[in-house]
């Protein structure tokens, strides 16, 4: 519906539209209800922990297979098995490009 609205708009930009107060009140009390539901939604999916391929991470960092194999011996990127996997946690690799040691 909204995007009918949008449209409608878009198309007619002077059109005078007459709306009860009280189901104004209400649409704005649900436009902010989704709004808080999305922006909910994108904090949860920001930090939930995903883990990358070495190869993905390579590209990531902008680094050499010989780099990942000296960043794993002197602990400073280690992977972890994930579904018999060598992976690596996200927020390694965050830490990584936010130039934490």
């Amino acid at each position: 519906m909204s995007t009918d609205l949008i449209t409608i708009a878009k198309q007619c930009p002077d059109l005078v539209v007459s709306i009860k107060l009280g189901d104004l009140v209400e649409a704005n009390m649900l436009l902010i209800a989704e709004t808080k539901r999305e922006l909910e939604q994108m904090i949860t999916d920001q930090n939930a922990e995903t883990y990358p391929s070495r190869e993905k991470v390579m590209e990531m960092l902008d680094v050499s297979q010989a780099t990942m194999w000296r960043w794993q011996k002197s602990g400073y990127l280690v992977p972890i098995n994930v579904g018999g996997k060598r992976r690596y946690r996200m927020s390694d690799v965050k830490r990584i490009l936010e130039g934490e040691k």
